[in-house]
């Protein structure tokens, strides 16, 4: 098993999927657990109950990463996971600030590409490794009512399948998480919010179809099984599928 005796770090690791994750590596066997997070007290609360280590990390900025990289690889261990969990939800549309657009997109986005860029040569010199990318099915479909979340989403899935293609041959796996509604703190309040409608999944079972795909090393992961059926639908006639989604705004806007 790639989990056992491993080294992981995991970003966003405070709450939600990214707590879950750490919790699942180390009941999988995992030697080394490094829990990240600008939540360092949340952190290091996870970091305690399964024998981790705490670090903070704001993944906003690339040197933060960087240096987080760094410290595990020259004080703990060689990385053999990277986790790159950590992500924003922004509603809104066209009316959202560039700040806050400029935010989710460094978050959402741009923290997956640091974290590859300062991980993957080691790994890459190491002839191993791994990386996981949580994205969402908003990524692969879109997000009704938020607009920099979707088009975030979907560059990180980009990215990801980028990495695949570009360094699987190198000894370089990916995954890329790609849930709809997953209980947390992003989602609180939004139970009865579009991306819920095939039900809002508890982060335990999400880290679960996350460690399976790491092990059976692959790609898309997706704990919502339906999601499948919408890209198929989506693909055989893209007209149609975007009438579909006009509908179902319309649906939710009314509530």
């Amino acid at each position: 098993m790639f989990i056992k005796k491993s080294c992981v770090v995991v970003t966003g690791a405070a709450h939600g999927i990214g707590r879950a994750l750490a919790f699942s590596v180390a009941q999988h066997g995992a030697s080394h657990i490094i829990c990240a997070d600008i939540d360092f007290v949340g952190a290091a609360a996870v970091a305690d109950e399964i024998g981790g280590t705490a670090l903070p990390v704001d993944v906003s900025d690339e040197a933060q990463i960087s240096h987080l990289i760094a410290l595990v690889e020259d004080t703990i261990a060689p990385i053999d996971l990277f986790c790159s969990n950590a992500g924003i939800l922004t509603l809104g549309g066209l009316d959202v600030s560039n700040g806050d657009w400029l935010k989710t997109w460094e978050i959402n986005v741009m923290a997956h590409v640091w974290a590859a860029r300062h991980v993957v040569p080691r790994m890459i010199e190491r002839g191993a490794g791994y990386l996981l990318n949580t994205a969402s099915a908003a990524g692969l479909l879109n997000q009704i009512g938020a607009a920099p979340y979707g088009v975030s989403k979907h560059a990180a899935v980009g990215l990801a399948e980028w990495l695949a293609i570009t360094y699987g041959d190198l000894g370089i796996g990916v995954s890329v998480l790609c849930p709809q509604a997953v209980r947390s703190e992003m989602t609180r309040g939004l139970g009865h919010n579009v991306a819920s409608i095939d039900g809002m999944l508890e982060p335990e079972t999400v880290a679960e179809f996350c460690i399976e795909a790491i092990e059976n090393e692959e790609f898309l992961v997706l704990p919502h099984p339906e999601v499948l059926g919408y890209m198929r639908a989506k693909t055989a006639d893209y007209d149609r599928w975007l009438n579909g989604m006009r509908k179902l705004q319309k649906r939710y806007e009314s509530k």
